[in-house]
This record gives structure tokens, sequence and C-alpha cells, in this order.
């Protein structure tokens, strides 16, 4: 998915912001324009919020002009789902002509609007979300959106970077994503594979990590009147609170239950996994920090940001802690803000909470890059102390030789 370049290029500005944290710069921004979505996934409820945020244009255009965003900031335009934004081309034109180093992230469920932006107003990649077969689809999904995306993927992944999506959850299973990444090899596309997580702008239903991959998959579609009959027993307050747990206390050990013996599924991976990068790898150390094995600090929040519909801006993709609003404060003095360095301090060296490719996968290439020429020692010295397993000692060279 990376090349050299991009790491090069991460690194310069993780460089520069252990340096200059009053001017940090972002190599990631992730702007979800819009919670309005036409799927009805189980494991993001987006779809069902009310009332119906959109940032602006004009918002867009602003948020663009600020300091800490570089010509080399990945930009993710997303939702809900972005083409129902209602100045989705609009957007579209303006950083093609701006800022070309944006990706497009999409549920393909209006293939016809989205093929037609795309080819007017190419972005970098077009990221679509796939988690298994047509019948999963439907079952994961709400709705019967399989023969889109392989309309999609058919019309444009000569045309483009194209990035398949795959999210492992109770809701799917390993021949899911053995199927999945067949159909990437078989058109010659990425394959990025994420693990089911409780974000709380998702407002989830199952609690990330104590609910068994694929114990749930083919239950019937969730339905508008199944999330409203959830809120009003109680279901939303309690997601709420289990979130606000992860921001208080001891921030390094998760707060599943990690306690509770999990079925190591390492050897349910599909082999082919190793065929696509940063994907194997991700899914094995997954098993580890579930049992609250692996611990590693989080630097990828120093350099990655994602704003909110409504204009909030929270620490990180996971957490339920806003830093601020771009309609009250500007995303410089939010991001560089000197509250916001206070907050950095603590999340960075202590926050353990999550397993989440779009902070996560930073957080092990760094650590392991390190590792790889510079010694456990060192690494341990420069970023923390860290481990990739129930021993402290293993590096990651050693743990995958062993395992």
């Amino acid at each position: 998915m990376y090349n050299l370049t991009s790491y090069i290029a991460r690194g310069k500005v993780f460089l520069n912001n252990q340096l200059f944290p009053g001017s940090k710069k972002l190599s990631t921004l992730m702007i979800y324009a819009t919670d309005l979505c036409d799927s009805a996934c189980k494991h993001c409820l987006i779809w069902a919020k009310r009332p119906i945020h959109y940032l602006s244009f004009e918002k867009i255009v602003e948020i663009m002009q600020s300091d800490c965003i570089t010509r080399n900031t990945s930009v993710g335009l997303e939702g809900g789902e972005f083409m129902l934004h209602p100045d989705a081309e609009k957007i579209m034109e303006w950083f093609y002509h701006h800022h070309p180093n944006f990706d497009l992230l999409s549920n393909c469920l209006k293939p016809e609007r989205l093929i037609q932006a795309v080819e007017k107003f190419p972005p970098r990649r077009l990221l679509i979300s796939l988690d298994g077969t047509a019948e999963t689809y439907l079952y994961m999904r709400g709705k019967p959106g399989y023969d889109s995306v392989i309309q999609v993927i058919e019309t444009l992944h000569a045309k483009l970077p194209v990035s398949v999506m795959f999210t492992l959850s109770p809701y799917n299973d390993f021949s899911d994503m053995q199927h999945v990444a067949e159909l990437c090899k078989r058109y010659g596309i990425d394959m990025r594979v994420g693990i089911y997580n409780d974000i709380a702008f998702f407002d989830t239903v199952d609690k990330a990590h104590d609910t068994d991959i694929g114990s749930m998959k083919g239950e019937p579609p969730m339905q508008f009147s199944d999330v409203r009959e959830w809120k009003e027993t109680g279901g939303f307050e309690k997601a709420r609170e289990h979130k606000k747990r992860e921001v208080t206390g001891d921030l390094v050990v998760p707060k599943h239950d990690y306690a509770r013996e999990n079925r190591n599924f390492t050897a349910d991976i599909p082999t082919i996994i190793k065929e696509f990068s940063e994907n194997y790898d991700f899914l094995v150390l997954y098993n580890e920090w579930r049992q609250n094995k692996l611990k590693m600090r989080c630097y990828s929040i120093l350099d990655s940001l994602v704003i909110l519909p409504d204009g909030s801006v929270p620490i990180c993709q996971n957490l339920d802690l806003m830093i601020g609003n771009v309609f009250n404060k500007s995303l410089d003095e939010i991001f560089n803000g000197k509250e916001t360095r206070e907050v950095h301090k603590i999340y960075v060296h202590n926050c353990n909470q999550c397993w989440l490719n779009f902070h996560r996968k930073y957080d092990v290439i760094l650590y392991r890059t390190f590792e790889k020429y510079f010694g456990r020692y060192i690494t341990s010295k420069l970023f923390g102390y860290y481990q990739w397993e129930e021993s402290a000692s293993l590096t990651y060279k050693q743990y995958f030789e062993k395992s």
C-alpha cells in the first residue's frame, strides 16, 4: 500500500513533531464530511445518526488552509457515504486541483455516480469497503451491495489505485477474508485488513474484542427500528459508558475482558493474506494485544487526525475524547494548542486502548523498523517501554520466527 517514499515522508513529520510540538504537521487527515449513509452496517451505526450533519464545502476549504496541513498530508474524504454529500463532486474538484494527495472512501452503493465522479476528478487512491461474499455483505451491511462493489472495481481498477478495506468482525469470518483476498488478487488490487473496534463515533452495538470473530455471522440484517429499540432500552448509554472508561484509570490496560481465554486464531488466517503487506503481522499481533500481552505507546495521534461532520475533533479515531471543534477554533489552534499538547503527552505515553489500523499499524511499523536497525534496547530508550508478547525481551523478528 505504501512505498519507501511514504515512510520517509512520515519519518520527517515524526522528527518535526518531536522537535517542535507546538508546530506539528499532519501526515494523515480524515474528513468525515457527512454522517448521511445509505448502508445499514452492524459494525457501524453512522447511518442511524440523527440529525444529519455536513461539513460544508467552504468549511473544508478553510480547514485545508491550516498550517498543520502540508502538500504531503494525505487527506481522506469519507462519511457516512461521502458521495451523498450535496457538494461531493465540488469538493473532489477542489482537491483534484489544489490538493491532489487525497483518497476517497466509498461503499459503492451508488456505483454510477461514484464512477463518474472518480473519472472526472480522480483521487490518489479509491478505498472500497468489502467484508465478504454477497451473502455476508447483505447480512453484515444490510444492503445487497456486493455487485455494485464488483462493478466499481471492474470499471476503475485499471485507471487508478484501488484498495479494498476488509473489516474482520463478529459478523464475518476468515472464509470471507479468503474470498475478498482472492478477488483482490484476481484484479491486481490492494487489500487492507482491519479489526472491528467499537469506535465512539460509530455508536456500535456489540462490544469489540469480547464478541468472538464470526460468532454472529448470518444473523438477519439490521433495521433502523432495531437501532431505535437499542437506544430506547439504554444500549446507547451503556456503549458510551464503556467508551468513557477507556479514557480513565490505567490507560495501558485495555478495558475489554482480556482475562478470559480467547482462541488463538493465527492458524485460521488465510495464507494468501501474506501476499498483501502490513496485514498478516497486524492480525497476529492482535492476538497478543487482546490478551494485554502486547504493549506500546501511541505515537500516531501526533500526526494523524479525524474531523467529524459536526466539526468535532477527537484525539484519535477510537476514543470519545474531543480536543476541539473547527466551528469554534481553527484546526491549528486545536491540534497545536497548549491544552492539546498536554493531553497528547498523557495519551502518547500511556494509551493502549485500541487495535485500529488507522493508528496501530503506524506504531507497529515505527517500533519494528527502529528495532530492526538499532535493536530493542535503543528502541525502548527512544520510544519507551514496549513488548510484542508475554515475553518482554522478544524482538519482532524473534517473535515471528517463533510463530
